[in-house]
């Protein structure tokens, strides 16, 4: 049986990216709905948070927003509960979650991903982990052999998060955020209603206030490139199975 307390979890998807490097490739649909394999990459997202009994999902639409909630309607064929929170200009990343903060008042706390990652994870160990770190934030990273394109995640010998560096376009290994969050309600107070980015200019002021990281070590793919998008497709069997992976049979 799933804890209560993971099953009444609200998952915030953040889908309303223009995603231009991608437009090459994918010219007339939104990011997240782009295929791997035979389903959309969002579908992968809503599969790995089913499975793991996470079924309330707010999606923050925006670029094409009609053609993700035309798809996924109220999410009943896919057994979750979707709420839309669309974004009639750009708001960046801070700003489409604090669009969506009528679906998430009532929440201590919520998990934000990106919609254009994945990560294979344990969501339960995520959440217990922000709760034993009492922590405002916390954040899923990953340890990859080239950090140069994400910017990477400077962490104390506590998984305290000290520092985000910037991208640095060299190919050396690093520690790189993986898109996957843990917030507690009260960051949305600190998020004005003005267009923001969560990376750039939410995170780094949040660091006083205690942000937590755990590395994972599953599978990792970000789709924001044409190579990385290539690479998706080579590797969908392994996306789809990893996806589908019950809390217990994720690799810690």
């Amino acid at each position: 049986m799933p804890d209560s307390n993971q099953s009444d979890t609200v998952a915030v998807l953040l889908v309303g990216g223009m995603g231009t490097r991608l437009r090459s490739v994918v010219p007339d649909t939104p990011k997240p709905l782009a295929a791997v394999g035979s389903k959309s990459f969002l579908e992968l997202l809503i599969r790995q948070l089913h499975d793991q009994h996470i079924r309330r999902v707010v999606m923050c639409t925006g670029y094409r927003a009609e053609q993700i909630e035309s798809h996924f309607e109220d999410g009943r064929r896919y057994g979750v509960y979707i709420h839309y929170s669309r974004e009639l200009q750009p708001q960046g990343t801070g700003g489409a979650i604090k669009l969506a903060e009528a679906h998430l008042q009532a929440m201590a706390r919520f998990i934000v991903m990106n919609g254009d990652s994945f990560m294979e994870m344990n969501f339960a160990n995520l959440l217990k982990f922000h709760e034993d770190k009492k922590a405002i934030l916390s954040m899923a990273v990953r340890r990859v052999p080239n950090a140069g394109r994400y910017g990477t995640v400077e962490l104390d010998v506590d998984q305290r998060v000290i520092a985000f560096r910037e991208k640095t376009g060299l190919e050396m290994a690093g520690i790189v955020n993986a898109g996957v969050y843990v917030f507690n309600c009260e960051v949305l107070q600190m998020i004005s209603h003005s267009p923001c980015s969560l990376e750039k200019d939410i995170l780094p002021k949040l660091l006083d206030r205690g942000v937590y990281a755990l590395e994972q070590h599953g599978e990792f793919i970000d789709i924001g490139t044409p190579e990385d998008y290539a690479r998706a497709q080579q590797m969908h069997a392994r996306l789809y199975e990893a996806a589908s992976l019950k809390a217990t049979e994720v690799r810690s």
